[in-house]
């Protein structure tokens, strides 16, 4: 949170294109949530679960639809989609500092990288040979930059991040803390003695306006590229293998892994903790629930499941066992069809007679 920044209820209606009901002049200092927010705070109401917080909230001004404008006890902004607004509101409050233009004295930078005028980068950063950084570059402190990088305009990696070499990001990437681009992937052949280690000899490409979470890794290509295309988010520790590409404006929640060479469509998305096996190929628009197993590829669109839900223990003893009998109930099963059918044609004859 940025405690400086103040807007007033007419400044943030205009720039959301939103309906002032209320005082204009009445400002506002911080976001917060309808049953936290208190005096100069903005929340917003985008689920009908809560709408009793929503009526008895105190602060300032709620970001709302017009169909709750009565439910609401303080100023609103009225739009059609809050949550969208709550999101771009959310930018003007954002706690990271605009960039500080300078490299810090402990930072070592390869002879001949061109460092922008306008570019930050922090204590303890390592630039190798030939990286290529474009102007509005932050590199966080102790971050290090493989040799032959390229790093798009306006793209900010937060402290300690780890390029390997011939990693490439467009313009406006944000990588947060702890995330690797470019190492090994996961390639070995068997041998008689064990195992011969397959060098990776592709690289990783980011586009534009990507946003990479904490501790997330993406490994590097065998041959060709590993790929995220414009506009994916990813979540943190997520595992992304060899040769995978991502699809435009797809997104993937923490703790998930895809295995080598799988292609995700544009605008999926993959709950967490969800695997996803190698070689696969996922349609455009689809989506997985949490903690499913992918293990063939998708051709049409929709929603998948495979996880399985929480229940009680003594229940969850119960089906585990009866799971484990299912072949058997199965068996039975088909003994007591043959049965029916063996009356059933019996009974069939005695009718004709």
């Amino acid at each position: 949170m940025n405690n400086t920044t103040c807007y007033t209820l007419a400044e943030l209606a205009g720039i959301l294109g939103g309906e002032l009901h209320g005082d204009p002049a009445l400002q506002i200092h911080s976001l917060a949530t309808l049953q936290s927010a208190s005096e100069q705070q903005l929340s917003f109401f985008a689920n009908s679960r809560y709408l009793q917080q929503l009526r008895h909230t105190r602060a300032t001004a709620v970001l709302l639809t017009p169909a709750h404008l009565a439910d609401c006890p303080s100023a609103a902004i009225v739009l059609p989609d809050p949550y969208l607004a709550f999101a771009r509101v959310s930018q003007l409050f954002d706690w990271r500092a605009p960039a500080a233009p300078g490299v810090h004295a402990s930072a070592v930078i390869a002879d001949g990288v061109v460092v922008p005028a306008d570019a930050q980068i922090g204590a303890h950063v390592v630039v190798e040979e030939g990286v290529v950084l474009a102007s509005g570059v932050v590199l966080g402190h102790g971050c290090v930059i493989g040799a032959g990088c390229v790093i798009g305009q306006g793209t900010r990696l937060e402290a300690n991040v780890t390029l390997y070499p011939n990693v490439r990001l467009g313009a406006e990437v944000l990588i947060n803390s702890g995330a690797i681009l470019g190492s090994d992937g996961f390639g070995f052949a068997r041998t008689a003695e064990g195992w011969e280690k397959i060098c990776q000899l592709g690289g990783v490409v980011v586009g534009d306006n990507v946003e990479i979470g904490a501790g997330t890794t993406i490994d590097r290509g065998a041959l060709d590229d590993t790929r995220i295309e414009a506009g994916v988010k990813l979540d943190n520790q997520i595992q992304i293998a060899h040769n995978v590409v991502i699809g435009r404006d797809s997104a993937i929640a923490g703790c998930t892994a895809v295995a080598g060479s799988t292609k995700i469509g544009a605008r999926c998305t993959i709950a967490g903790m969800a695997g996803i096996t190698g070689h696969l190929e996922i349609a455009d628009d689809t989506h997985v629930t949490a903690m499913s197993l992918v293990s063939k590829s998708i051709p049409r669109a929709g929603v998948y499941s495979s996880g399985t839900g929480l229940e009680p223990h003594q229940q969850w003893k119960r089906n585990v066992v009866r799971f484990r009998q299912l072949d058997e109930l199965a068996r039975r099963v088909r003994k007591l069809e043959r049965v029916v059918e063996l009356y059933s044609t019996e009974g069939q004859k005695h009718d004709g007679c």
